[in-house]
């Protein structure tokens, strides 16, 4: 007993111990690692890429054209699906701008739809209609943004619920027309938890005030939401944003898509939660090798190599490019061939109608 009380006391001794030397902040404490490993960064993709998950001007002028044909070059990223298309008028002069470019091939639009008008009565048939004439003017896919759920408005006032019937026509018309829906629903399960030091993203949401979902709806009625549309349109695909939010989370992910077989997820933004797990996420990625699709978000060209990274290789404990988003270190998944095919372009080619084959062989 007496060692028992030696040893708790010397526990709490060192727990009280403060250090003699000032603190840093979190953003100065950046220590340089003694480990050792072997380095095999990837600065081009192994095998041709369609990026599903991508933002740019609509229309694009000609030499902003050139200025991402150029990034996408370096990377070996072949198609760029600009998700920004807006609708109507600005989206057809999207569409003719693509076309009359030298890089007409590279880059395809996914229309819009304006939920933040005050829905009502009808408004469903009438964007369904517009959807519908977005589709056949060249959009190849529907992109819905973030703020269904969170920030859009009925006609009454009251929150506009992902699953609402009002918004049936639409997901209708995306199963008739067979074009798929990449969704964005919620934000990551960190930004509505409580804003305190043991939140692993509180760099990032002190960085960022409009992250912080601390109040309104919550995340697990925007999923039950989400997935009550999917389960209801079942002949609709539904590739969803960032894995859904479920990337640090993989057996829901699976039990997710076991479910609804109209379900795919893009990889956009969430590399932090694969290269911190790479035994795990491996092993989802070959499971699911048909369901997951390429995808970055933010366009910055020195940033794709470390999704090459994590994908294609083993190496161990390397940095992320962005450390508000992630204070730890990657691992590499070292996924086959036969996954890299169908994760970079394979599933892609597959889902969105109109895509070029030209630069994919296989």
């Amino acid at each position: 007993m007496k060692k028992l009380f030696l040893i708790l006391l010397a526990s709490a001794s060192v727990a009280a111990q403060q250090p003699e030397l000032k603190p840093p902040t979190i953003r100065e404490y950046k220590p340089t690692s003694q480990l050792v490993t072997p380095q095999h960064p990837v600065p081009r993709a192994k095998f041709p890429v369609i990026d599903i998950h991508s933002h740019q001007r609509t229309p694009i002028s000609a030499a902003e054209l050139d200025r991402v044909i150029a990034g996408m070059q370096a990377n070996n990223l072949q198609i760029l699906v600009n998700l920004s298309g807006s609708s109507g008028a600005r989206l057809r002069e999207g569409i003719e701008a693509l076309r009359a470019s030298k890089h007409k091939d590279r880059m395809v639009l996914f229309a819009n739809v304006n939920f933040g008008v005050g829905v009502g009565p009808g408004f469903g048939a009438k964007a369904a209609k517009q959807l519908e004439d977005d589709i056949k003017a060249g959009a190849t896919g529907l992109k819905v943004f973030k703020d269904l759920g969170m920030f859009d408005r009925k006609a009454d006032g009251s929150r506009l619920p992902v699953d609402d019937p009002e918004l049936d026509p639409i997901w209708e018309t995306c199963a008739r027309l067979n074009v798929p829906v990449l969704i964005h629903v919620a934000e990551p399960p960190a930004f509505f938890e409580p804003l305190d030091y043991s939140n692993e993203r509180w760099l990032e949401l002190a960085l960022h005030p409009d992250r912080r979902h601390q109040t309104g709806v919550r995340f697990e009625q925007l999923m039950t939401e989400r997935n009550n549309m999917i389960r209801k349109h079942a002949n609709t695909k539904f590739i969803l944003a960032h894995f859904g939010w479920h990337a640090n989370d993989l057996a829901r992910a699976g039990k997710l898509l076991d479910q609804y077989p109209n379900v795919y997820y893009d990889v956009a933004a969430v590399l932090y939660d694969f290269g911190r797990q790479p035994r795990a996420s491996h092993d989802f990625f070959v499971k699911y090798q048909d369901r997951i699709l390429f995808g970055k978000d933010i366009y910055e060209p020195d940033e794709y190599p470390y999704y090459w990274r994590v994908f294609e290789t083993n190496d161990e404990y390397f940095d992320y490019y962005r450390d508000y988003h992630a204070f730890w270190k990657l691992y590499g998944i070292g996924l086959p061939d036969q996954v890299l095919r169908k994760l970079y372009h394979g599933n892609a080619l597959k889902l969105v109608p109109g895509l070029s084959h030209a630069a994919f062989t296989d």
